[in-house]
């Protein structure tokens, strides 16, 4: 049969028999891309899964006669990636470890392949196995039951899975794997698609977990079409700078759990290793009270922790100010300085403003707001806020402080690190009285009393 061209968008799989400068369905801009579909070997495909077989029927059931029964998860050694998941592997999943190239992911699972309890089968599509075994000595592992594959044809993977029958199955880099019904060159989208929908299948009927190593492009999102996301039960992203040691794992997608969870990691030449309490790791490690510099209460995923923000106000040389955000919404600092120039009658115009959040995070959660405002303040006036003051609550455009959730948590935290004092919204309700806690609270309502009250 003669093989027939068809154009695909890369960013929602839909097809087109022509090229088209707009998606007719995700209304994204040049995004077809050109792939041959050979027509014989769908049907061949087709027929080795037995989709043609009309004697293969699935009857439906009443959801009252499904019986209910807790799920079982695969205990992991690394207590991070663990909690990430929801309580470890579920088996028959297939998770999807994205990040930037370099961020750690290779080394992530195979420090998980070198530490874990049971058979893993780690295939790699990059890298030889004399590298593989370099990485490996310099890590450190003691299972004796890794099995290291160096190929990039599915149809030999699977074989070599039914054979050796794994625990779990380790696929680095799916963008590297090819498969033999699709005529297109590896990482393209219809490899990509056709390799991930028989991964899936092989992990739903073996009950083999699978983990995927996936490459992201340059806007930051996972290479391939977006339904590559929608195949696989769980989405990971690994983020972090890789001019700093630390390293976020988040859950962008678990249909077994939680997505609010998230992991924190250090890179050392060793690998990664676990960081259990990152607030002492990510405050500063002066004892000295330096002005620009105070600690917000915030949250990341499910962990409450203590963040350092360092801002610095100068007078500007050139006609036009500067302001430089790392780690922060440029916009929102755009925004806190007009908050305190219209309600404090504090003036930055004629001022560089430069934001910086320690330990490489970016943060998203709002209740770091009134740190900011405390920083810059201190920094314009060039006097330093107590280094056992902490703050926590958001900032609105009439200059009230908001109050933020699970206030309860980021006070503890705040108490348990040994912090004196912290300063939270008025309008934040408590679940026990002020003096239950091990450490004063003071609540303010407006942009212009913490200002009064710390200046």
């Amino acid at each position: 049969m003669k093989s027939k061209t068809v154009f695909i968008c890369a960013s929602c799989g839909h097809q087109s028999p022509k090229w088209e400068g707009k998606c007719a369905v995700c209304s994204e801009w040049n995004t077809y891309v050109e792939e041959t579909i050979n027509k014989e070997t769908t049907i061949e495909k087709k027929k080795q899964r037995n989709l043609l077989d009309d004697t293969a029927s699935s009857k439906s059931v009443l959801l009252e006669e499904i019986p209910a029964h807790k799920e079982i998860r695969i205990s992991l050694n690394d207590k991070e990636l663990h909690r990430t998941l929801g309580g470890g592997l579920v088996p028959g999943s297939i998770t999807l470890l994205g990040g930037d190239p370099g961020i750690g992911k290779s080394t992530l699972l195979l420090q998980l392949a070198l530490n874990a309890p049971f058979k893993i089968l780690y295939v790699s599509g990059e890298e030889s196995k004399q590298q593989i075994k370099m990485r490996a000595d310099r890590m450190g592992g003691g299972n004796q039951n890794c099995l290291i594959m160096t190929e990039t044809n599915l149809q030999k993977i699977l074989k070599e899975a039914r054979e050796v029958e794994p625990h779990l199955i380790v696929i680095d880099s799916i963008q590297t794997i090819v498969s033999p019904y699709v005529d297109s060159i590896p990482g393209s989208i219809s490899q990509v698609r056709e390799c991930t929908s028989e991964l899936q299948i092989y992990a739903k009927e073996s009950n083999v977990p699978v983990m995927i190593i996936g490459h992201i492009n340059k806007e930051g999102h996972i290479a391939g079409p977006k339904i590559l996301e929608h195949i696989v039960d769980t989405v990971l992203q690994f983020e972090g700078d890789r001019n700093h040691i630390y390293r976020i794992l988040r859950t962008k997608k678990n249909r077994f759990g939680s997505t609010e969870e998230l992991g924190i990691y250090a890179m050392e030449t060793t690998g990664l290793r676990e960081v259990e309490n990152p607030s002492e790791l990510l405050l500063s490690q002066s004892d000295e009270d330096l002005s620009g510099s105070t600690v917000a209460s915030t949250i990341e995923g499910m962990r409450p922790m203590l963040i350092e923000t360092q801002a610095l106000v100068s007078q500007a040389i050139y006609g036009t100010p500067q302001r430089s955000a790392t780690g922060f919404d440029l916009r929102r600092l755009g925004m806190l300085l007009a908050v305190l120039e219209k309600r404090a009658g504090l003036f930055f115009g004629q001022s560089d403003v430069f934001l910086n959040i320690a330990g490489g995070l970016k943060v998203q959660d709002t209740a770091i707001d009134l740190a900011i405002i405390a920083a810059l303040v201190s920094s314009l006036h060039n006097k330093p806020v107590n280094n056992k003051i902490c703050f926590t609550g958001e900032v609105g455009l009439t200059g009230e402080i908001r109050a933020v959730t699970r206030i309860d948590q980021r006070i503890e935290e705040a108490a348990r690190l040994g912090f004196e004092e912290i300063y939270i919204s008025r309008y934040n309700k408590l679940t026990q009285g002020k003096d239950k806690y091990n450490i004063r609270i003071h609540k303010v309502g407006k942009v212009e009393e913490v200002v009064d009250l710390l200046f």
